[in-house]
């Protein structure tokens, strides 16, 4: 099964530029230096799939023209991957249902303490409407958004809920989720099809290269030159990406202690380039 991933964010989580900095990579006029908190979106199986929700959310929507998701995967629970998901609110209000988000365990429990209005038994009209979905180091399946409840906005007081009947089966999806280490953290990257995409990594259990044998396009995070506590440098994951062997290697979660756009690519070997928002793999 084919993927196509488009990169809606490939920085840091400060972004590029970064406020108050005038370093040359943050004054760069290149499009390409200019970069959005990490996030991906793969349009795989027929489904709209969305990897990661941070403060950026809302622009990288409308920058991409997305106008409806079928899922949100989250790697982990810190905000600038998370801190966007109070805008899956349009979502909810054009497709008059609730948006599934895939997670782990202590990723929801921090979605209850961070955004415990959406969780409360007596709700403010208008937050958020989600389905958390449990996931672990396990392939799980993704689903077609077809909603079991039909959310009808009564204005001043929220939605009405009414239970819907599926006439239809839902497309599905198989993903891959590849276990990797933030430091202390446990996170998850995704394999779909021949693309895997990890993010906010520095270390990779032995095990689990395994499942990124046979890529055509391997993402992985690099956050500057030498040793980081939670991510790669420049130099471990270009090392990773030569083990993992995939015809093209990308480069994500940039910031702006590295080189130019222009100038990084340049200093890479073959293969590997800085991945930039807006690029497209398929």
């Amino acid at each position: 099964m084919k993927a196509r991933l488009t990169f809606l964010g490939t920085g840091t989580s400060q972004g590029v530029p970064m406020i108050g900095c005038d370093c040359n990579v943050c004054k760069s006029q290149d499009s390409r230096d200019k970069r959005y908190r990490s996030s991906a979106f793969l349009e795989y199986g027929g489904l709209n799939i969305l990897v990661d929700a941070g403060p950026d959310f809302r622009s990288q929507m409308l920058r991409a023209g997305i106008r409806h998701l079928d899922a949100i995967l989250l790697t982990h629970n810190h905000k600038d991957h998370t801190g966007g998901l109070d805008d899956v609110r349009a979502f909810n209000y054009i497709e008059r249902a609730p948006i599934r988000i895939y997670c782990e365990k202590y990723v929801e429990e921090s979605l209850r303490r961070e955004y415990s209005y959406a969780f409360a038994e007596k709700r403010y009209p208008g937050v958020p409407e989600w389905q958390i979905v449990n996931i672990g180091n396990r392939p799980f399946t993704v689903q077609e958004n077809i909603p079991s409840v039909k959310l009808t906005w009564k204005d001043g007081y929220g939605y009405e809920k009414t239970p819907c009947e599926q006439t239809e089966e839902p497309r599905s999806a198989e993903v891959i989720p590849v276990r990797g280490r933030h430091f202390n953290l446990p996170v998850l990257g995704y394999r779909f099809g021949d693309i895997a995409y990890l993010t906010d990594m520095n270390f990779i259990p032995e095990e689990e290269f395994d499942k990124l044998q046979g890529l055509e396009h391997f993402v992985i995070n690099c956050v500057r030159r030498g040793r980081h506590l939670s991510h790669f440098s420049l130099e471990e994951a270009v090392a990773v990406a030569r083990r993992v062997g995939a015809r093209h290697s990308w480069l994500t979660h940039l910031s702006h202690q590295l080189p130019r756009y222009e100038d990084l690519c340049k200093e890479l070997p073959d293969g590997i380039l800085p991945a930039y928002d807006g690029l497209v793999l398929e």
